[in-house]
């Protein structure tokens, strides 16, 4: 009898362990009802480099099992969304009702989107929930008017000079790096000798981008000729509107206050480096005492025919005392200024350069801030 009773225990058991669960994944997620920003018909002149965004926002999707949602902004050419342009994942991993989109990458969206250049185009966009493989777009669409800018689509944080025509010959490793000055904006002092070639890379290594200057336009791929005289110049690359200028510097000199003219001459002494060695200083004397007030003066031209002009650089302070031994290095940076007798002057130390043979120099390297020294020798 007991026999019987576990036989039939374990037969009730085995009944209950064929009860079935459904151990899958809830994957329903609803749509996006409502999207927030940007507005509908937003017209976007697309602002080339720089960190310039557009905020995107909606209302949030519900998942059925109550977990994350993740979503995606969809970019399409029409209202369809069969196979969008591009997609952006939200913020915060995707799972934020939010997404912050960079103007850049929006201009890369609308390239992919048929608008070329300086053109204008529509984007439709709309918003993707999604929970696992279950993708929902939402209903809601908007759309926004593009102008796309007429620089690069993908701006350099990095340009470099290389070429025969350079200080530093063919080889990519001896390529001279541009300073930057701006998001997508670079400068370079240096030299070109006559008679070499020139171009501008992204990169030192492996196989770089490369831009040349035709009339006053960057572009990509191809080197340039250098026909004039062997030259210092300055190069202005502007990636954002894909324009170039090249400056010839015809001389730096000392501008003396107190004579309110050039007094020494500098000489180029390749990279990015212009010296007056043994230079005497003799500073005039006056009844308040010595007056050693200066700056420097550029002569430059801007090519096709145009005259030479002047340019002015000295000290960011309107006034100055003399320089010691301790006066911090910024003291004698090089900032753009006007050509005003006695402003935005340094001094010499008359204690230290007067009457004595002094180096000065002035070094407009891209990997430092633009200074100068004057050394007693």
């Amino acid at each position: 009898m007991r026999r019987i009773l576990y036989i039939s225990a374990f037969l009730l058991l085995a009944a209950a362990c064929k009860k079935s669960y459904n151990y899958g994944l809830d994957q329903t997620v609803s749509a996006v009802s409502t999207l927030y920003a940007p507005q509908d018909s937003l017209f976007l002149s697309i602002t080339p480099g720089g960190s310039s965004v557009v905020e995107f926002e909606w209302a949030p999707a519900q998942a059925q099992d109550g977990s994350l949602v993740q979503y995606e902004v969809a970019f399409d050419t029409t209202k369809a969304f069969k196979n969008p342009v591009f997609t952006v994942a939200a913020d915060n991993t995707g799972q934020g009702t939010t997404a912050t989109i960079s103007q850049s990458t929006i201009n890369s969206i609308a390239k992919m989107a048929g608008i070329g250049n300086l053109d204008t185009g529509k984007l439709y966009w709309t918003v993707f929930s999604t929970k696992g493989l279950n993708v929902v777009p939402s209903s809601k669409i908007r759309m926004m008017t593009v102008v796309r800018p007429a620089g690069f689509d993908v701006i350099p944080t990095d340009v470099y000079l290389t070429g025969s025509a350079t200080e530093g010959g063919t080889t990519l490793s001896g390529a001279i790096h541009f300073k930057s000055t701006a998001a997508g904006v670079f400068e370079l002092y240096t030299s070109l000798k006559n008679g070499g070639t020139y171009q501008f890379v992204n990169g030192t290594t492996g196989t770089p981008l490369t831009y040349f200057i035709q009339g006053p336009n960057l572009k990509l791929g191809g080197s340039n000729t250098y026909t004039d005289t062997t030259a210092q110049v300055r190069f202005n690359l502007d990636f954002n509107n894909a324009v170039a200028t090249i400056t010839v510097i015809r001389s730096v000199d000392v501008w003396y206050g107190y004579y309110d003219n050039v007094t020494y001459h500098l000489t180029y002494n390749g990279n990015s480096t212009w010296i007056d060695n043994n230079q005497l200083i003799n500073e005039p004397t006056e009844p308040w005492g010595p007056e050693e007030r200066y700056k420097f003066r550029f002569t430059v031209n801007d090519g096709g025919g145009a005259q030479d002009s002047y340019e002015w650089y000295g000290s960011s302070a309107g006034d100055n005392s003399e320089p010691t031994a301790t006066t911090a290095a910024t003291y004698f940076y090089l900032t753009p200024v006007t050509s005003d007798q006695w402003n935005n002057c340094y001094k010499f130390s008359t204690p230290l350069d007067n009457g004595k043979l002094n180096n000065i120099e002035v070094f407009l390297q891209p990997d430092a801030p633009y200074t100068h020294t004057v050394t007693p020798q």
